[in-house]
């Protein structure tokens, strides 16, 4: 009998970067992604304040989407995320200088 192989394919949709990101900087993100790749049900974020924000909680009240929160100290709720954070980490922010803003978001568009 053959073996059974599972396979979780990742994608990341998209990969802002700012100085400082708030509520509504998600929401803009958001709204250009659902105008590409459509609506989806359910994200799962972390319980950052660009997460737990008014503007986050109204976006997706108004889209219907249902905002999962991770519980705090449990990392392995959002294990995929954490893992895809530390390899972002390591393969693009820690092997590039960035010289502006502009010069981030381009390094890691190419990333």
């Amino acid at each position: 009998m053959p073996a059974a192989v599972g396979v979780v394919a990742l994608e990341s949709l998209v990969l802002h970067a700012g100085q400082s990101i708030k509520g509504e900087d998600v929401v803009e993100v958001l709204d250009e992604l659902i105008s590409k790749r459509g609506k989806p049900e359910r994200i799962q974020v972390d319980n950052g304040i660009e997460f737990t924000s008014r503007s986050m909680d109204l976006w997706a009240y108004l889209n219907e989407v249902k905002l999962d929160f991770s519980r705090a100290g449990k990392p392995t709720d959002n294990a995929f995320t954490g893992s895809f954070n530390g390899n972002f980490k390591a393969e693009c922010l820690n092997e590039n200088w960035f010289l502006s803003l502009a010069d981030a978001r381009d390094k890691i568009k190419q990333w």
